[in-house]
């Protein structure tokens, strides 16, 4: 007899499973466009900073990578960046000084193949 579960049913038990641990599931982010927003708010209330489109643009470009072990990396270092007007900015992507305050999300997987999908 061959057991066959659905990925739609091993994701919802991935789900009910970090929900149980305190995650907060996401139904709202269905698309990299609120995946973005939803990044900007916790990065912009973390850092207790307002950047402009640009300058949030920019400091996308510049974190996201293919390397799990920079990203990783970077995940536990502080990180710099230079504003546009050229002051710069220390800034943390989690807070590395008190770890319990940090909070986790989970959404559902997301297809990424263009910026709409």
């Amino acid at each position: 007899m061959q057991i066959t579960t659905k990925e739609t049913q091993i994701e919802q038990s991935l789900i009910t499973r970090l929900a149980d641990l305190k995650y907060t599931y996401r139904s709202d982010i269905r698309d990299k466009s609120s995946l973005e927003q939803n990044f900007r708010q916790k990065f912009e209330a973390l850092n207790r900073v307002h950047l402009t489109d640009a300058e949030f643009a920019r400091l996308r470009d510049e974190i996201i990578t293919a390397d799990v072990f920079t990203a990783a990396q970077a995940l536990r270092e502080k990180g710099k960046f230079v504003r546009e007007d050229g002051t710069p900015l220390e800034y943390m992507l989690v807070n590395i000084r008190d770890w319990c305050k940090n909070e986790f999300e989970v959404i559902n997987q997301l297809r990424i193949n263009t910026g709409n999908s």
